[in-house]
């Protein structure tokens, strides 16, 4: 009797052992299998929340099956103490295990609530954006300016919330004082510079920042940047070029980023410049004039008149000779390449030529006709 005991014992465990090598095989099956998401989803993870949590909002989302089987997957792994606040993007038919990396790999977070400060030549402002996950792309919530509108109030939600992301945004030609004025306006920056950065210092480019990050550290970054491009782009220059050093490619670079905003021609306006500077004939561009009004504090807002086209400044080149003594805008990566490698052409002379780009010309009875159809376009714009 009790062999045939023993005997059925045995049999009940080996049974019991094969079944439970089955439903583990099925476990790690479902956990590394394809998930069940046909669309792709935006996962909040807030401060303080455990797998178990998470697992319960992706059974919700239907973006797992099997909760338990989630979570005994991620303990396993040995991660389920890893779990990252944040928004993460998950894929459609992502894997559980999938999931659990996404979670746990930390970083920016992937997708959620973006603000964007944008430093413009006339104007800063923010906007609110939210990713949708379905199309991956950004849909606008709000917009204000940056330095008079009123922040909406979905502006102060979304600064209460740890997963926001944020950015910076700053065009080309921008100044230096414009660019600090903007970064004051900013709430989710602290503290202040010390004193201005010199013109043309500034990387125009896009910073990602994060809450509590200082004035300086971002200037800093922008500064270093703007080194390296310049280096870089004076250790590539073409030769016989008559410029001294890098800083006189500087200033020529920012003379270039105000004097066009078509990226295919900055090679163009840079041949232009550097046949004058060659022939000695004086640069005579009005951005300079401009600055030497401004000194970059705020934007003109009306055309030249001709008695500050003669009104002797450090920076009207219609007055001085060659280069002026600084830049006069901050100028991005393009610009730069374009001052120590410009097109050779026999270019002198460029007028506007009603496109948003510009006429160019050898001669100056060539650059009166350019001239005088740019005016005729003016006259019949004025009339419109």
């Amino acid at each position: 009797m009790w062999r045939h005991i023993a005997s059925n014992a045995l049999t009940f465990l080996v049974v019991l052992a094969f079944l439970l090598g089955g439903v583990i095989l099925w476990g790690q099956n479902e956990y590394t299998s394809q998930g069940p998401l046909e669309d792709r989803i935006c996962l909040r993870v807030k401060p303080g929340s455990n797998m178990r949590g998470v697992s319960k909002q992706l059974e919700e989302l239907g973006a797992i099956t099997n909760g338990s089987i989630y979570r005994v997957g991620a303990e396993y792994s040995g991660k389920n103490s890893q779990l990252k606040a944040g928004s993460w993007l998950v894929p459609e038919a992502a894997s559980m295990q999938e999931i659990v990396e996404i979670v746990t790999r930390g970083g920016a977070s992937s997708c959620g609530t973006e603000v964007v400060y944008r430093i413009g030549v006339t104007r800063s402002d923010a906007r609110v954006r939210e990713l949708d996950p379905s199309t991956d792309e950004y849909v606008e919530q709000a917009e204000f300016d940056l330095v008079e509108g009123e922040r909406p109030e979905i502006y102060s939600k979304v600064r209460g919330e740890n997963d926001t992301r944020y950015r910076i945004a700053i065009a080309e030609g921008v100044t230096s004082w414009q660019i600090i004025n903007a970064l004051g306006q900013i709430d989710v920056l602290e503290g202040e510079v010390a004193e201005m950065p010199p013109e043309g210092s500034l990387a125009p480019d896009s910073y990602e920042i994060s809450a509590g990050d200082t004035v300086a550290s971002v200037v800093e970054r922008m500064r270093t940047a703007q080194d390296l491009l310049l280096a870089a782009a004076w250790e590539n220059r073409a030769e016989g070029i008559p410029l001294k050093d890098p800083y006189e490619a500087l200033i020529l670079a920012s003379i270039i980023e105000k004097e066009t905003g078509v990226s295919e021609e900055r090679g163009q306006v840079a041949s232009v410049f550097t046949n004058r500077l060659e022939q000695g004939m004086k640069l005579q561009t009005d951005p300079t004039v401009i600055y030497g009004i401004t000194e970059g504090k705020r934007v003109l807002g009306r055309g030249l008149r001709q008695s500050e086209l003669r009104k002797r400044t450090d920076w009207n080149t219609y007055v001085i000779d060659g280069l002026p003594p600084t830049p006069i805008a901050n100028p991005g990566r393009a610009s730069l390449e374009a001052a120590v490698n410009p097109e050779e052409t026999d270019f002198i002379f460029f007028v506007a030529d009603g496109t948003g780009g510009h006429a160019f010309a050898k001669t100056l009875e060539e650059h009166n006709q350019n001239v005088a159809k740019w005016r005729k376009i003016e006259a019949e714009r004025a009339t419109e």
